[in-house]
Order: structure tokens, then C-alpha cells, then sequence
């Protein structure tokens, strides 16, 4: 037993974590959900990535990983017209065409030939006015964000995995001595509440299908590249099937789906967390220990960020996705074949245009496919 098992499950919870919390809170915004709900979406799902985190890693002996869609969550904060039952309907039919998706191998080798530029301007759109949300937020308070962005950049110099988490810390204690008042976590559950889904061609063309193609290709196949990367063989079938069956149980309480991390995930794989990578798998019971704990402040997390300034969550949301925004864009731009689809489907997501009820996500997905394949060069490759 090393330190470093424990040590960096921490690290990568409380990073995971500091960068969905104000994203789950704008979500939760978007679909008029009440704070005891927003509490009850925060625990809901932190119990789903313990589980799967645990129990995966356990029972493959790999440090599996799991984690809330971050792009899930942008993509339903930045949603308009849509209930909280809306959501709770897309969320379970996400979640089912996840298990699909895991337990019939033909539709993961489907969704990794969508072209990958693609995917990623969808994503980079939806994340893009979160970023420029933190620009906008020092208009709004420069006292109070260009301190912390200067922090942000200063400590990312040092350490980028401690940046966002630095900047947390530093704008609560400002607005706590500019007379916010904070409420003191303290265990307690939240209310459960089952709610009574409605799925509408709407929600399911402009939530469910966007937010299971970028769950798909922006999160569950890059985590599972992540594990190939460190050496390891994980069935790719078992561990998706099992993030789809616990997102659609948590779609019941609206809580935003989960899936395999990538980013925090190389915290918990690499040789800094043990140098025998058959000890490695440890690490996700750790970390699956940390959200479960994380889940039981459920309603003091979401009592602290209410009192916060709009301008420090603005900030906050923006710079945690700034990271998978240069991704997104770097992975657009790739291929010289797919840049003028990927950046138009960048540019109709991320201006926000809805045509009959449906999201811009969707829309730009299709604009970028049927430019892609009306282009020469593919049909050039096709023949």
C-alpha cells in the first residue's frame, strides 16, 4: 500500500469535481430546478461515479475512473426551453443508448468512425461561451476576476492541475470578506425526488442524441485510451455498458450522466500512482471513497455556490473548460479534410440558433456531416 493510491485518487476527485460543480449549478439554472434539487442532481451522481468507479476498478483489477459529462453538463446549461422533467427524460434515453451502445460491439466501432473533427468542433462549440462567459465576467467584476485570472495563469505555471482548485479557494475567501456568507458543510442527505420523465422529439433530437455523441467520442473513448495508453487492456464493452446502466438509474433524479474520465483519469493510471500498474486498480476505490464522501455535502456544496458571485462562477466554469476547449479545437483542426466541416459545426453550435424546439448542438453536428461528406476528398476516399 503506497500513499500515493489515496493521495492522487483525492487530487483527482477534488479537481474533477471543482470544474462540474458550477457547470451542474447553470444546469440546473437552465431547467428551473429548485436548489433541493440541484442538491439532489450533485449527490445522485457523485454515488453513481463512486460506484462505477469502485466497482469497475475492482472487478477488472484496472484503475477505472469515472466522471461526470462535463460536456453533458455545458450542453444542457446552455439548452433553452427544456423542463426539468425534459431533462430527466434525455438523460434516461442517453443512458440507454449508452448500454446499447456497450453491450452491442458493432455501435462503439460506430461512433468511433464518426469523424473525429467533427465531434470535436460540436464540442468545442458547446464549451466556447462558457470560456468567453469568463472573459465577459471581468467586465461585470474586474475586481474580483482579473485577481484570480492572474492567479489562475500564475499557478498553471506551476502546477495546471491546481490552477482551477486555486482560484476556487481564492474566490471564496474574497467573497467571503465581501460579506458573502457561507454556509458550514455538514453530512446530511438531500431529498430524493423520482421525477415523472417526458421525452419530446425536441429534447431527444436537441439533448439525448448531442449529449450521447459527445459523451461517446469526447469522454468514454478517450478514457479508454487513456488506460491503453498506461499499458492496460480494458473491455471496452463492460465498462461503458455499466456507466450507461447507472446513468440511466440516475436520470430518474435528473442527475447528468457519467462516463469514463480522460483528463482526470491520467492522475490515477500513470507511474506516480504505483510503480506496479497491476497495483494501480487500488486507486479507483479510493477515489470512488472521495465521491461518496463528496456526495454526502451535497446540499452544503450547493448552499455555498448560491451565495457565490455570478461573476466568480462565470469565471470559474469558463477557465475549468478552457483545458478541453484547446483540446477540442487542436483535435478540429487536425485533419486538413475535416477543419471546414469541424469549424462549421463549431460555429452553428456555438452561436445558440434552435429551429423547431431543437438545440444548436444537433444542428451543427448535421450542418458539419453534410459538408464533410458532400466534400470532394471523401468521396475521393469513398471511391
Amino acid at each position: 500500500m503506497r500513499l500515493s493510491l489515496a493521495t492522487n485518487a483525492v487530487v483527482a476527485a477534488l479537481i474533477g469535481f471543482a470544474v462540474t460543480l458550477p457547470l451542474i449549478f447553470q444546469a440546473g439554472k437552465a431547467i428551473g430546478a429548485s436548489d433541493v434539487q440541484t442538491a439532489m442532481f450533485v449527490t445522485v451522481s457523485c454515488f453513481a461515479v463512486a460506484i462505477e468507479s469502485a466497482y469497475l476498478s475492482w472487478r477488472y483489477k484496472i484503475p477505472v475512473v469515472c466522471a461526470f459529462s462535463t460536456a453533458g453538463l455545458a450542453l444542457i446549461g446552455a439548452s433553452d426551453g427544456f423542463t426539468i422533467s425534459d431533462a430527466a427524460g434525455a438523460l434516461i434515453a442517453t443512458g440507454l443508448m449508452i448500454v446499447v451502445t456497450g453491450l452491442v460491439r458493432p455501435f462503439t466501432t460506430l461512433v468511433a468512425k464518426i469523424p473525429g473533427g467533427i465531434a470535436a468542433g460540436m464540442l468545442a462549440g458547446v464549451l466556447l461561451p462558457f470560456v468567453l462567459g469568463a472573459a465577459q465576467a471581468g467586465e461585470a467584476d474586474p475586481g474580483l476576476v482579473l485577481p484570480l485570472t492572474v492567479l489562475y495563469f500564475a499557478v498553471r505555471l506551476w502546477n495546471g492541475a491546481y490552477a482551477i482548485l486555486a482560484v476556487l479557494a481564492a474566490g471564496i475567501a474574497m467573497s467571503v470578506f465581501g460579506g458573502a456568507t457561507l454556509a458550514l458543510p455538514a453530512p446530511g442527505m438531500p431529498e430524493f425526488e423520482l421525477l415523472m420523465p417526458t421525452l419530446s422529439l425536441p429534447s431527444l433530437i436537441g439533448i439525448a442524441i448531442p449529449l450521447y455523441l459527445v459523451t461517446m467520442a469526447s469522454q468514454n473513448l478517450p478514457g479508454l485510451a487513456v488506460l491503453r495508453a498506461d499499458g492496460y487492456a480494458p473491455p471496452a464493452g463492460p465498462l461503458i455498458a455499466v456507466t450507461g446502466m447507472l446513468s440511466t438509474i440516475s436520470g430518474l433524479f435528473a442527475a447528468i450522466t457519467t462516463n469514463l474520465a480522460a483528463i482526470t483519469a491520467a492522475i490515477c493510471t500513470g507511474l506516480d500512482t504505483h510503480p506496479d500498474s497491476a497495483r494501480r486498480w487500488i486507486t479507483g476505490l479510493w477515489y470512488g471513497v472521495c465521491y461518496a464522501l463528496i456526495g454526502l455535502f451535497g446540499v452544503s456544496l450547493v448552499a455555498i455556490v448560491t451565495v457565490l458571485p455570478t461573476a466568480l462562477i462565470a469565471l470559474v466554469v469558463g477557465l475549468g473548460l478552457l483545458n478541453p476547449l484547446i483540446n477540442a479545437t487542436m483535435i478540429a483542426m487536425k485533419d486538413e479534410d475535416e477543419r471546414v466541416p469541424a469549424m462549421t459545426t463549431l460555429i452553428v453550435t456555438a452561436s445558440g440558433v434552435a429551429f423547431f424546439g431543437i438545440g444548436s448542438a444537433f444542428w451543427g453536428l448535421v450542418a458539419g456531416l453534410t459538408i464533410f461528406f458532400s466534400s470532394r476528398p471523401v468521396w475521393r476516399k469513398l471511391q
